[in-house]
């Protein structure tokens, strides 16, 4: 027997509320993009602070980058949501620990962003430090050489030049991001995967669901991508292949 196909379901009326199931979706996309690009600005920030701290010679700054890397890095995803979501409110203070649990605005949104970024930042940074640690070292001599300060030389030499070496596997990252912010379904966060579900559900039309669902995460998994290569494509040094 084969299956009968009905996508115009998407514009039922839901069974309680207003509005149809395509309304459901693009909600559900506006939260997947939102969470998605909050992360990617997150752990692009911490990735480069701590990618940056891994490759120093201080040891007090080395140590906690690299314990850093290791924490998020090797804990499973899922376990770190329900970690962010349900343990780490019990080891706060208590009148803190009761504020993120009942009254925090979008408490599901803001921890979904804190552990997605966290965990992501943590590859950043080993990508980062793997980008550093291929540029030749006499770039960096030859920045302190002309009287740069390490800092200057990280700002001006370093780290334009690890970035563009590093921007493939960054866009990686990204796509990433946007797929693994799937999981944040598990918490409450009312993004697609969480959408499908109840779609799934309320009117036992799954293939359909799930079709649309993964064209919307392949949508914008490639225009993360294009966005990605268009400033690699900028940021491209003219005759310069490495």
């Amino acid at each position: 027997m084969s299956y009968d196909w009905n996508w115009r379901f998407l514009l039922d009326t839901v069974a309680a509320g207003e509005g149809s199931y395509l309304d459901w979706l693009l909600a559900g996309l506006g939260w997947t993009v939102a969470l998605s690009l909050a992360a990617w600005a997150l752990a692009l920030a911490l990735g480069l602070a701590v990618g940056t701290a891994r490759t120093l010679e201080a040891r007090w700054l080395r140590a906690p980058a690299a314990a850093w890397v290791e924490l998020f890095r090797n804990v499973p995803l899922l376990v770190q949501f329900f970690l962010w979501f349900f343990v780490v409110p019990e080891l706060l203070p208590r009148d803190l620990g009761l504020w993120v649990k009942q009254d925090m605005p979008a408490k599901e949104f803001v921890t979904a962003v804190l552990c997605l970024g966290f965990f992501t930042s943590a590859r950043v940074a080993e990508q980062l430090r793997s980008g550093i640690g291929s540029l030749p070292p006499g770039q960096r001599l030859a920045a302190l050489a002309l009287g740069m300060r390490l800092a200057q030389a990280y700002r001006h030499v370093i780290l334009p030049r690890a970035l563009r070496v590093v921007l493939p596997p960054l866009t990686s990252e990204f796509m990433n991001v946007i797929k693994n912010s799937s999981v944040a379904y598990a918490i409450g966060v009312m993004e697609l995967t969480f959408q499908a579900r109840q779609m799934q559900e309320e009117t036992a039309r799954g293939l359909e669901t799930y079709l649309a669902v993964t064209t919307l995460y392949f949508l914008c998994a490639f225009a993360a991508n294009r966005a990605m290569a268009a400033i690699e494509a900028r940021s491209r040094i003219p005759g310069y292949l490495g």
